[in-house]
């Protein structure tokens, strides 16, 4: 079956090279760090990687979200709705990587219950006011503006996805604050951080969407977000099978059946990740399909990681070699963007009426 055709191919073939030539022999580095410079994003836009879907006049290429799906996959092997208005002002600097933007959705003591949600956001005038904080923000300390989520009215027990709205929110606006980086056991190339907001004064034209229905605009990233993690862990696992195909004892046959049964794991989340995105990209209800994506790739890469770390041997514990990073790495799978434990059940929701 052909899911991807000749110019998501070229755009592939172009991806890996910037990975390979641009990205992969700085991880380490990048690693030490704890965060990716921001020329790289610049970078990426300057190549039009970034603001592949939106349209050509905000900066965009018009692609489709199977291009994407591309960017996401390739980009992994490194072992690494607002108003017109808005997007005039924004996305242009968006799609150019000169601005970094972050998502602050996820609280501290919220985990991956959006609905728990406790930043307020009060209205004032042509303004609305903020305070709360936000936990685990992925380009946190570095981004430059800011999708927050923010509680416009209490909600109930029996609807408490009632009365969130998303707010653009730039670094500089008086009473933001970045609290503290995060040390993290994985992953540690991706800058993660603390925030917090404390009186901090939104314009009202910064809402995005309708006020109050928030949520179900989170919950439709979300499932970009999981699709991404798919593609994400699958090719994690592929690029840790080809680091360890071809060892010393990989003549052995119980090391061949363990890399079979490796590799046919990671066939399976690779199409079941495929077949995801396309009901995705036709617009249709995809929510249990997404949610098994994340569910079984995410799992997947983790049994893939041990598998592999196993088969390395000693070596497979020490730092300098890319399986133990990559076994770091994989852990966060079943956690970030919504856990096994969601997952499953979402999945049991939508087959138990």
């Amino acid at each position: 079956m052909k899911i991807f055709n000749e110019q998501h191919d070229m755009f592939r073939a172009t991806v890996r090279a910037f990975v390979e030539k641009e990205v992969m022999p700085h991880v380490e580095e990048w690693e030490v760090a704890g965060r990716m410079p921001k020329a790289v994003f610049r970078r990426m836009g300057e190549l039009g990687f970034l603001g592949l879907e939106y349209d050509e006049k905000y900066g965009g290429a018009g692609a489709d979200v199977m291009m994407t799906a591309v960017l996401h996959e390739e980009c992994a092997r490194s072992r690494w709705t607002g108003s017109e208005a808005l997007k005039e002002k924004y996305l242009p600097a968006i799609c150019g990587g000169e601005t970094m933007t972050a998502l602050a959705v996820t609280e501290p003591g919220g985990g991956s219950d959006v609905a728990a949600i406790r930043t307020r956001a009060v209205k004032d005038g042509q303004d609305y006011v903020l305070n709360g904080a936000k936990m685990f923000i992925t380009n946190g300390a570095m981004a430059d503006l800011y999708f927050v989520a923010a509680r416009v009215e209490a909600g109930t027990d029996e609807r408490r996805h009632r009365g969130i709205s998303m707010f653009l929110v730039e670094r500089e606006t008086p009473g933001f604050g970045v609290s503290r980086t995060l040390d993290k056991m994985g992953m540690r190339a991706s800058d993660t951080a603390e925030l917090s907001f404390s009186e901090m004064r939104v314009p009202a034209e910064n809402l995005l969407g309708r006020e109050g229905v928030g949520f179900y605009e989170v919950m439709r990233v979300f499932q970009r977000e999981r699709l991404v993690a798919g593609l994400h862990a699958v090719a994690m696992a592929e690029r840790a099978l080809e680091d360890t195909f071809g060892g010393p004892l990989s003549d052995k046959q119980a090391v061949r059946h363990r890399l079979a049964e490796m590799a046919t794991d990671v066939e399976a989340g690779r199409w079941l990740t495929y077949a995801g995105w396309q009901k995705y990209a036709a617009g249709e209800d995809a929510v249990r399909e997404v949610s098994m994506v994340k569910l079984f790739t995410a799992e997947m890469v983790n049994r893939v990681a041990y598998g592999c770390v196993q088969l390395h041997g000693g070596y497979g514990y020490m730092r300098e070699y890319a399986v133990e990073r990559f076994a770091r790495d994989a852990r966060l799978m079943t956690i970030g963007g919504g856990t096994s434990e969601i997952m499953k059940d979402i999945i049991a929701k939508a087959i138990v009426r």
